[in-house]
């Protein structure tokens, strides 16, 4: 009998071992990089004639009061103007409260925003074209970009929602936290903008240079909720109550990018 617990004891051991040894041997999935902007797409923030102001939108840091009252809840709250008037109001509490009950409504709100797919388009809107005959050249004809005219390249909603501009900043939030690019719903590339790089039109060819802003495809959920702060003797907490939920998207622009694409050809286009 001992030596068949022995043996069993023994086996448990070694296949305890079986797993790890075939997960050494298992090859380490390396992380795909998914938003690299390709090697078209230039930055153009220190030759952009148009000084756009940098969209900065950190993250709100709730205080202590706050985070408890963040916490208390059972939907998640992320919305940076609900932390920012929860940080900005005062509850004075007093142990000796007993009995103490009040149900205080705070409003609807959107509460916060699920991000399900975040999809770059390096040509979001067509800003410019630069344009040269070199029909009658012998030789090859060096065109670079420079910007005819101001362009407001302007992103949004895809549809209508309740308090969209509290949206827009929890979207825009979770777009740059996921690609790292400067985004911003409104940005300016000013008339004379350039860049220095060269393309080449060869003779007998009409050259094209065409300019393109690139901009982000955020999509995903937005969570509503009606806010109430709860008083109970001592206790502050908050209670949400008929929460919905609605799918959105939006376009938002990347700031300060330009993408770029050539073409050479015996017609006009």
């Amino acid at each position: 009998m001992k030596k068949n617990v022995s043996l069993l004891i023994t086996l448990l051991f070694m296949l305890t071992f079986i797993p790890s040894a075939f997960a050494q041997k298992a090859p380490v999935k390396k992380d795909v990089v998914k938003y690299q902007v390709p090697p078209s797409v230039r930055n153009i923030s220190k030759e952009n004639t148009y000084p756009n102001s940098t969209q900065d939108l950190p993250l709100l840091q709730p205080s202590d009061m706050t985070k408890k009252l963040i916490n208390s809840s059972k939907v998640k709250i992320e919305n940076p103007d609900l932390i920012r008037m929860l940080n900005e109001s005062s509850i004075n509490s007093t142990p000796f409260a007993l009995g103490y009950r009040a149900i205080i409504y705070l409003g609807q709100w959107p509460l916060n925003y699920e991000s399900s797919e975040t999809s770059p388009n390096w040509e979001y809107q067509k800003i410019n074209t630069n344009y040269f005959d070199n029909r009658g050249g012998k030789v090859p004809y060096q065109i670079k970009y420079v910007q005819e005219a101001q362009k407001i390249i302007r992103g949004g909603l895809t549809s209508k929602v309740p308090d969209a501009e509290e949206v827009k900043k929890m979207m825009l939030l979770k777009a740059m936290e996921k690609t790292r690019f400067p985004l911003a719903f409104e940005t300016i590339i000013g008339a004379g903008t350039k860049n220095d790089h060269i393309y080449n039109i060869p003779p007998n060819r009409l050259g094209y240079l065409y300019a393109y802003a690139p901009g982000v495809n955020e999509k995903g959920k937005v969570t509503y909720g009606e806010v109430y702060l709860m008083l109970k003797g001592s206790k502050k907490f908050i209670v949400i109550k008929n929460v919905t939920s609605q799918g959105i998207g939006a376009w938002i622009p990347v700031q300060d990018y330009v993408s770029f694409g050539f073409a050479a050809s015996e017609r006009p286009r």
